[in-house]
């Protein structure tokens, strides 16, 4: 169960939203680990920013919970790097499914669904499963930043989720992209492989593709449709 409701979680992120602008990552996720453990956990794609979140929370507190969204589509890669960071921290990352399997998906919404319809792949794999953990917890954090895409631009470090009804943390929300492989080669943090292929963001295999020169970093995700987002970090 929640440990408050909206109303109390609310009051309780208006009196630090504001200063926590000028916060580092870790004191945002300081705050929000002390605060709302352990109703609190972090949600990764485990791509080249959730990496280097994990590592700062883990230095931050030991005992992070994590959990990522697993699609049961995700590259090699991504569930070898799963296992790597899970070796190095000393954690258990938690897989969170959707209700259908593959096959379950294929039998009542057909075959490919991510080529017909991915808005509704990702509603089935991604955001149904995340609204139902979403739903254990008081306060979630995660990777985003702010010019990593237009529906992200306005990502606060501290703020309330309107769409899932929690608290949402995005430490990193003011990194570049530049300072996010600072870190990482700075502490030494196991990255996808993927990274160095032109893979800017990684997701599922049948809906992310290489960049090309001169493209967006997000342009690889699901390339010939006009969507950009799985519904994760979009607002309603």
């Amino acid at each position: 169960m929640k440990p408050m409701n909206a109303e109390a979680a609310e009051k309780k992120i208006s009196s630090v939203r504001a200063d926590a602008e000028r916060w580092s990552a870790e004191e945002v996720l300081r705050w929000g680990l002390a605060e709302f453990h352990p109703h609190a956990a972090i949600a990764s794609s485990f791509g080249a920013e959730d990496v280097a979140l994990i590592d700062i929370a883990a230095k931050v507190r030991p005992d992070i919970r994590i959990f990522t969204l697993d699609t049961d589509f995700l590259f090699a890669e991504t569930y070898e790097l799963i296992e790597k960071i899970e070796q190095k921290y000393g954690i258990s990352v938690e897989r969170v499914k959707s209700q259908f399997t593959p096959e379950k998906q294929a039998a009542q919404f057909g075959q490919k669904l991510w080529t017909i319809d991915p808005n509704k792949c990702c509603e089935l794999r991604k955001v149904e499963p995340l609204k139902a953990k979403l739903g254990t917890l008081a306060a979630w954090a995660t990777g985003i930043r702010r010019d990593q895409a237009v529906t992200r631009a306005n990502a606060k470090k501290i703020e309330w989720d309107e769409k899932f009804g929690l608290v949402k943390m995005n430490p990193i929300a003011d990194w570049t992209w530049e300072a996010v492989w600072e870190y990482i080669r700075q502490h030494n943090v196991p990255y996808n492989p993927l990274h160095e292929q032109n893979y800017p963001s990684i997701g599922c295999t049948y809906c992310t593709r290489q960049v090309q020169p001169g493209e967006d970093p997000r342009a690889g995700r699901w390339s010939g449709f006009a969507k950009k987002e799985c519904g994760l970090h979009a607002p309603e």
